[in-house]
C-alpha cells in the first residue's frame, strides 16, 4: 500500500498550490450529485453522502453549491440523470496498471479524451478484468499526525479498529475493510482522532516493479489524466520508492 500512500503525500503538496479550484469543486459536485441520486439526500443515513459533504467542506466548497448539487442528485436539475460511472483498465510505461475512474455526462467525449492521453504516454487500454483483479476495495482514512508521535498515532488507530497503515510524511493512511468504514470513523471521532479524509477506494494487492525512467512516465500519466475533467481518480499499483518520487518532483519543477 507504499505506493498509494506516496501518491497521496504528492498529491497533498501539489494541491497545496493547486490554481484548479473549480476543477476540485466539479469533481466533489459530481460526488455529491451520484450519492445523493443513489441512496438519498439525507447524509445522516446516507454515508456515501456523509463522506462527499465532509470532502467538500473540507475543500471550503460554498454552502449553496453543495445543497445544488444534492438537489441535481435527487431529480431537481437536468445533470444528475445523464451521469455515468465508466472504468478504464489501463498498462502504463513498462507495464504498470492503472484503473482510471470517470464519471461523465458524456461517454464519447470521455473516451476519446482518455485516449489521447494514454496514445500520447505511449499507454495501452486493456479489456476489461485484465487489471480490475490486482485490486481490491478498502476503506482509507487519512490522518495527520498534528505534534503527536507517529507511533502513538498508530497505536490509538489499532484501538479504534484499524487493520493496517502506512506512515508518510506528517500523515498517516489507515485501512479498514469497505464495511467498517463508517464504524471505524464513529470510533475515531468519539476518541477525537482528527480525521482529514476518508473515503472508499481501489487498492492494489501488490506492487508493480518497472524502471525508474518507466515509473516517472508513469506518474507523468496519471497525472495528466487526473487533468481531464471527467476523470474522478487514477488508481495504480506503481511502486513508488523515494527515487522515483524525487525524479518525479524534480521533472515537475
Amino acid at each position: 500500500m507504499s505506493g498509494h500512500s506516496k501518491w497521496s503525500t504528492i498529491k497533498r503538496k501539489k494541491g497545496a498550490a493547486d490554481t484548479k479550484r473549480g476543477q476540485v469543486f466539479t469533481r466533489i459536485a459530481r460526488d455529491l450529485t451520484i450519492a445523493a441520486r443513489e441512496g438519498g439526500g439525507d447524509p445522516d443515513a446516507n454515508f456515501a453522502l456523509r463522506l462527499a459533504v465532509d470532502k467538500a467542506r473540507t475543500a471550503n466548497m460554498p454552502k449553496d453549491n453543495i445543497e445544488r448539487a444534492i438537489q441535481r442528485g435527487l431529480g431537481g436539475g437536468g445533470e444528475g440523470g445523464q451521469l455515468e460511472d465508466i472504468s478504464y483498465e489501463v498498462y502504463g510505461p513498462g507495464g504498470a496498471a492503472l484503473i482510471v475512474q470517470v464519471l461523465t455526462d458524456n461517454r464519447n467525449r470521455a473516451a476519446s479524451e482518455v485516449r489521447r492521453v494514454l496514445t500520447r504516454a505511449g499507454a495501452n487500454l486493456a479489456s476489461a478484468g485484465a487489471v480490475a483483479w490486482m485490486f481490491e476495495k478498502r476503506g482509507i482514512f487519512t490522518i495527520p499526525v498534528q505534534g503527536k508521535s507517529a507511533e502513538e498515532m498508530e497505536l490509538e488507530l489499532i484501538d479504534a479498529g484499524v487493520d493496517d497503515l502506512s506512515v508518510e510524511g506528517e500523515h498517516i493512511e489507515a485501512y479498514v475493510a469497505p464495511e467498517h468504514l463508517r464504524p471505524v470513523r464513529d470510533e475515531m471521532q468519539k476518541r477525537h482522532i482528527p480525521i482529514e479524509n476518508a473515503e472508499l477506494s481501489l487498492i492494489a494487492k501488490s506492487n508493480a516493479e518497472v524502471s525508474a525512467a518507466d515509473a516517472v512516465k508513469t506518474l507523468q500519466l496519471v497525472e495528466q489524466l487526473e487533468e481531464l475533467d471527467d476523470v474522478q481518480k487514477v488508481i495504480t499499483n506503481l511502486n513508488i520508492t523515494d527515487e522515483v518520487m524525487a525524479e518525479f518532483e524534480k521533472a515537475a519543477a
